[in-house]
């Protein structure tokens, strides 16, 4: 990759006196270069364009972006454009992504292992980001692998390469997406990207997490024998099947060739099962009004987060299934990892959402405070053991407002902030704005 800027070589800024220094080369692709800079006391990222990407367009572009500002912090959003003397074209500043944010690529690959807790998190960030970008007008055009970041531990995420983000509606030449993650109306140009491409982009990308493989990859795929680009305007644009479209078992996975989707799939309840069956089904054949919209992928991620249960033999993390279970006569089922069979915690219903609590449980106010759906900033309440009795549990109020609880038996007691309550079967729970039960 050629480099067009030197280290410690210095670039100029809009802002007088706040030059930029560059300190060194990181990568680059096919629009440009990035380094890792120092500007304002702080370090950041410098993307320099190549000649072909620096045009007027591209400027406007960036000064549009900079004067609106990110949507949230998860963007690396441009802050400022940059120039040099005596180097041609320009380039921009954004804040730099730190090292404990690993690629979803290295998420395919199994360079990194995150747990269900945090691959579902980093789900839930991104669909509440591209939320705020499509309801500030904007669309992103090409959400896929490369353009996300996520930490293993937390789930925490970044968006990179914001610079493509356009006006929804309005036409860039150039800019379609990446292969395998763009709608089918773009693989056929039928259509440009826009904000209902970006929510085709935004299913694939939270199916290759979830599931470790694309949707549209099953026999069909692996009777391809010269994988060209008229085989895969075929695979994604002009014949796209979902691989467990319920109507259409042509393109079923092929076992030994496409496992992951085969093992992670059933893995996951019926609810979430259904969201991706409508993506890519009638997703595909209505673009305009039959995608799955980023506040459905949100509220069905937040309700998966709270299903999760570990298994009482080996640790393993499952997910909690009501019509399953109701199906099963009550019966939790196995351990996916283990095969023997689930113990199912306490949990809690609060209004038509049910939370497992399990040990490492931490309730928000998104729980129990309807005016405050989303907000996971500081938990409310953590499930605690008993300090005398650690096979007892107890929901700790970590709020500052005082609780009422109502025992099985009538009688009603006041929690204040950092007391407990025993869980027990039957509990009720009134935490001001709303009321939970406790259930076995």
């Amino acid at each position: 990759m050629s480099q067009i800027l030197k280290p410690n070589q210095t670039v100029q800024t809009s802002y007088p006196g706040l030059d930029c220094t560059v300190e060194q080369f990181i990568g680059g692709g096919g629009q440009g270069v990035v380094y890792r800079a120092k500007w304002k006391g702080k370090l950041v990222a410098l993307k320099w364009y190549f000649p072909h990407a620096a045009t007027q367009d591209q400027r406007k572009t960036l000064e549009t972006l900079i004067k609106k500002g990110p949507p949230d912090e998860r963007f690396l959003w441009p802050l400022v454009i940059t120039t040099a003397p005596g180097v041609p074209d320009y380039g921009y500043i954004m804040p730099l992504r730190e090292a404990r944010y690993k690629g979803i690529l290295d998420l395919m690959k199994g360079r990194v292992s995150p747990t269900f807790r945090a691959l579902i998190t980093a789900g839930i960030d991104l669909a509440h980001s591209f939320l705020q970008l499509h309801t500030q007008g904007l669309c992103y055009r090409d959400i896929s692998f490369g353009n996300v970041f996520f930490d293993p531990h937390n789930g925490e995420v970044l968006i990179c390469d914001n610079d493509n983000v356009g006006i929804d509606g309005e036409a860039k030449a150039g800019v379609l997406g990446t292969p395998r993650f763009m709608a089918p109306e773009v693989v056929t140009g039928d259509a440009l990207p826009s904000s209902k491409t970006d929510l085709f982009s935004l299913a694939v990308l939270l199916f290759y997490m979830l599931m470790v493989h694309h949707p549209l990859e099953g026999a069909k795929e692996a009777n391809i024998h010269c994988f060209d680009l008229p085989a895969m305007t075929k695979l994604y644009g002009t014949e796209p099947v979902f691989i467990f479209d319920p109507k259409d078992t042509s393109n079923r996975p092929v076992k030994g060739l496409h496992d992951n989707a085969l093992v992670y799939w059933p893995l996951y309840p019926k609810f979430l099962r259904d969201l991706f069956t409508k993506a890519f089904t009638d997703g595909i054949r209505d673009p305009q009004n039959g995608r799955v919209r980023e506040s459905e992928w949100r509220a069905a991620l937040v309700r998966l987060r709270d299903a999760i249960v570990y298994c009482p033999h080996c640790g393993a993390e499952s997910l909690y299934d009501t019509e399953a279970l109701k199906a099963s006569g009550g019966k939790p089922g196995v351990c996916w990892s283990c095969k023997q069979e689930l113990r199912l915690p306490f949990r809690i219903r609060i209004g038509n959402n049910i939370t497992m609590l399990n040990y490492d449980t931490h309730l928000y106010p998104h729980h129990i405070d309807k005016d405050r759906m989303y907000d996971f900033s500081k938990p409310v309440a953590e499930v605690v053991p008993h300090p005398q009795n650690p096979q007892v549990w107890g929901l700790k109020n970590l709020s500052n407002e005082k609780w009422t609880i109502l025992a099985q038996d009538g009688t009603p007691r006041d929690i204040e902030s950092g007391k407990s309550a025993t869980l027990a079967t039957g509990l009720k729970i009134n935490f001001g704005k709303t009321e939970g039960e406790i259930r076995i």
